[in-house]
């Protein structure tokens, strides 16, 4: 096993309480503005969640004894006193993102202002229960050997993104389909349990790519969306009420599984049209090296030939998907991101919005077809800000609860 290292317009999201005893959803509430909108001062916290002045100063100031909030520069050349915003702490809380992959696994620091810290991968033919959680722990402790004792305190938990029911993938990454059955009986929280203290948060990988989309994309203004993300094999997740879903079973926005046809009219699902899987098979067809596809840089000029028809495919596939999800929700924009580099990602999102223009939209509203920021890490930086969501922030799809 090898293992790489490397370091590395404002929306409220909900009204706040001034009662006695709801101060813990207060201090998500005010962590939440600050993470999505930026620094901000009291007084406009204040405007935008609803609580005092007063009610607001007293959170901030505990926040920043916790650590968790800090300073800014003061603003002035207004009437009065400077204002002074009120920032996240990167140095406030980490939390470790594993992402588990068809061909390779991430394993990075977070920081709380989304910052990777430090990164680790190991690639392989599959991936199997044993080689996974052995790299989880040797690259956890090399991590954390290089933290001071009180960043090491400060680590918050363990995010895990993995596919739903990785147990099935046998078919697709050629593994034995005894040996790939292990998984179905894998409990993250017990396996990690046995080297760590810290507590597990598993997620769907798509839905973690989502997560880091949301909490760190360029673009924040929109508060229902739906998100595309293709790696080896195409997942996706869903945004409603600026949070990202994830259902009942924490497997909303399962967009990989929506139904599509083949070359013959057989019936298929879109993880089958419109994957990066697909494109490593026209290259193992051409006698190339489909590690190419998954080499840091990633550049894909070299092999444009290939790229090129299978763009023409997955954007036809997904300017059809897209307009089926808005046909459920009336989303405001369709994501799309992908392992793949930021010139790939550019010409698909534009493909499909060509697409688009010749599709039958009756009954439907267009939705805008935007481009993701986060690229290739957003699976492992979605996994790893998923302990920092569920222990800081606000789920805005919970009532009053972010667990």
């Amino acid at each position: 096993m090898v293992i790489s290292m490397h370091n590395e317009k404002v929306i409220s999201l909900r009204s706040g309480f001034n009662q006695s005893g709801v101060r813990d959803y207060n201090e998500r509430l005010i962590l939440s503005m600050i993470q999505r909108h930026g620094a901000m001062p009291g007084i406009e916290l204040s405007r935008y969640v609803g609580l005092s002045t007063q009610t607001v100063s007293v959170i901030l100031r505990k926040l920043e004894r916790d650590g968790l909030l800090m300073r800014g520069k003061p603003i002035r050349g207004r009437v009065g006193k400077p204002s002074i915003p009120m920032a996240l702490c990167p140095d406030g809380v980490f939390s470790f993102g594993l992402k588990i992959g068809r061909r390779s696994a991430d394993l990075l620091l977070l920081d709380f202002a989304g910052a990777v810290r430090q990164q680790a991968n190991i690639t392989y033919d599959y991936p199997l229960p044993d080689q996974i959680f052995s790299f989880l722990d040797e690259a956890m402790t090399a991590i954390l050997d290089t933290l001071d004792p009180l960043m090491r305190k400060r680590v918050c938990g363990i995010g895990i993104g993995a596919p739903f029911e990785l147990w099935r993938w046998h078919g697709l990454a050629g593994a034995p389909a005894e040996k790939f059955r292990l998984w179905k009986d894998i409990n993250f929280a017990k396996e990690v349990a046995r080297f760590s203290n810290l507590p597990v948060f598993a997620l769907n990988d798509a839905t973690a790519a989502c997560q880091a989309e949301h909490l760190y994309g360029d673009d924040k203004s929109f508060e229902d969306y739906a998100y595309f993300f293709i790696g080896s094999f195409i997942g996706g997740g869903v945004v409603i009420n600026n949070t990202v879903f994830e259902g009942h079973q924490g497997n909303a926005g399962a967009l990989g599984s929506m139904r599509s046809t083949g070359p013959l009219g057989e019936s298929r699902q879109l993880i089958d049209v419109a994957s990066i899987h697909l494109l490593e098979a026209r290259l193992v067809e051409a006698g190339l090296d489909p590690l190419l596809l998954w080499q840091e840089p990633q550049d894909w000029e070299a092999i444009s030939r290939y790229v090129d028809p299978w763009l023409g495919q997955t954007a036809q596939e997904l300017a059809k998907a897209a307009l089926s999800v808005c046909s459920v929700i009336d989303f405001e924009a369709i994501i799309i991101d992908g392992a793949f580099p930021a010139a790939v990602r550019e010409e698909l999102v534009n493909r499909v919005r060509r697409y688009l223009v010749n599709q039958d939209t009756r009954g439907l509203i267009v939705p805008r077809i935007e481009a993701g920021s986060v690229g290739s890490n957003a699976r492992a930086i979605g996994a790893a800000s998923n302990p920092i969501f569920r222990q800081l922030l606000l789920n805005t799809n919970s009532g009053l609860s972010a667990t």
